[in-house]
């Protein structure tokens, strides 16, 4: 039987999670993406075929992730050369760590625009369902990286605002901090 000082410790609790919970919830409702998903490469390296970056687009992008609290951007750890990867300082906590793909590089972009970043999994299924994201030819095959997938090179400010909102959706899934 729970005592009421346990009762009340456990309702204190499920209050104080009730009110921080949603801070950090993944939303999942994303818009389908217009046209035909780009092919890409079943294996690795996983790169997308047929579709070029938008300087413009990946510029913005870029100044935009930048500007995320504890990332610093620079040469990939884990991808093709010329590739950014998104850094996160020391100083961040990582919530997910499985999640991460090499040392504290949470997504890059590729140069032709596309990027490979780490989902919380639901939101990586709704991209993935919305035409937005493919899943990592590895995925499956290691534990926290069921939501790691390619997102599409977004080619017009539209779809660059859903890309930026995947991306900050990576950022608060493996760090739990809120993105702005």
């Amino acid at each position: 039987m729970i005592r009421f000082s346990q009762r009340f410790t456990i309702l204190a609790a499920a209050s104080l999670f009730a009110c921080v919970t949603p801070a950090f919830a993944q939303d999942v409702s994303i818009p389908n993406r217009d046209g035909p998903r780009p092919e890409t490469t079943n294996g690795v390296p996983h790169i997308q075929l047929g579709l070029e970056a938008v300087p413009e687009l990946t510029e913005v992008m870029l100044k935009q992730v930048a500007e995320l609290s504890g990332v610093t951007l620079g040469s990939t750890r884990v991808s093709l050369p010329g590739a950014v990867g998104f850094q996160l300082n020391t100083d961040i906590i990582l919530a997910e760590p499985d999640a991460i793909v090499g040392g504290r590089e949470f997504a890059h972009v590729h140069p032709d625009g596309s990027l490979h970043a780490s989902l919380e999994p639901e939101l990586a299924r709704a991209a993935v369902n919305a035409g937005w994201a493919t899943p990592h030819p590895w995925a499956d095959q290691r534990p926290g990286w069921e939501g790691f997938v390619m997102i599409y090179t977004p080619t017009t400010e539209a779809e660059l605002d859903v890309v930026l909102q995947l991306v900050r959706g990576s950022y608060t899934y493996v760090t739990g901090l809120p993105a702005p």
